[in-house]
């Protein structure tokens, strides 16, 4: 039995930093790319419960803008993951009530993947039940970089935080409440800088392969734990 999770305090948007995936796979002396395959399936299960819970908002950093660093065929072989799992849901996505996004420069992705992308994300834009945000080609310094160049390009001068949120990938978007990274690394890697300010962050060890439901309750329950002041006093109440 899971411990009960609080329906009315949940996370309204979760970021996912899937990280494991290779370490999964020495751990089992399997090739890189049968891990990323593995965290492929983790995404789909990890979205069907989040779904379920009541979740409105999954991010998922899928492939930074420093993961070009990788060999040419595991670049290549994440790539391929990503295409063949959009083709392969293309019709469960573009008659469903899921909205899929994607945050980073796309453009700079395989032809077929970058078209593929466009095609499903502008099927699906008006969907509003449940989002799917996908980071790709994505770093959060680089999504700066490009929102101030955007605001000089008005002319902004005196530019708001709000004028900064306006340009980046996320504009549409809540900040995220929850940020979960797996395997044990304490960082953000450059995921949602701005975003995260106030964001409760989770650090399980488990590799991404090995994340379930149950890994995402328990994170959401320890999320519920804490007391999220945004700066302020806690007020204590009247005895």
């Amino acid at each position: 039995m899971y411990k009960k999770i609080d329906e009315h305090a949940l996370p309204v948007h979760i970021g996912i930093i899937m990280d494991g995936n290779g370490r999964w796979a020495k751990k089992r002396m399997l090739p890189r790319l049968l891990g990323h395959r593995a965290g492929v399936d983790a995404l789909k299960r990890v979205t069907e419960a989040a779904q379920k819970i009541g979740i409105k908002v999954m991010s998922y950093f899928a492939f930074s803008t420093e993961n070009w660093k990788r060999s040419k065929e595991e670049v290549d072989g994440i790539f391929d993951l990503v295409l063949t799992h959009l083709k392969e849901n293309y019709d469960r996505f573009v008659n469903g009530k899921t909205k899929i996004m994607t945050m980073g420069d796309i453009s700079k992705l395989p032809k077929e993947l970058y078209e593929l992308l466009l095609d499903v994300t502008e099927k699906t834009k008006h969907n509003t039940e449940f989002i799917v945000n996908i980071a790709l080609n994505y770093g959060s310094r680089s999504e700066l970089a490009r929102a101030f160049t955007n605001l000089a390009k008005k002319g902004k001068v005196e530019i708001t935080e709000d004028d900064i949120k306006s340009e980046l990938y996320t504009s549409e978007l809540p900040d995220p409440d929850l940020i979960i990274r797996t395997s044990g690394e304490m960082r953000l890697s450059n995921f949602m800088l701005f975003q995260s300010a106030y964001s409760e962050l989770y650090f399980p060890k488990i590799h991404w392969p090995d994340f379930d439901e149950k890994h995402l309750r328990k994170a959401i329950i320890e999320y519920q734990s804490r007391d999220r002041r945004f700066g302020n006093v806690k007020q204590e109440k009247n005895k």
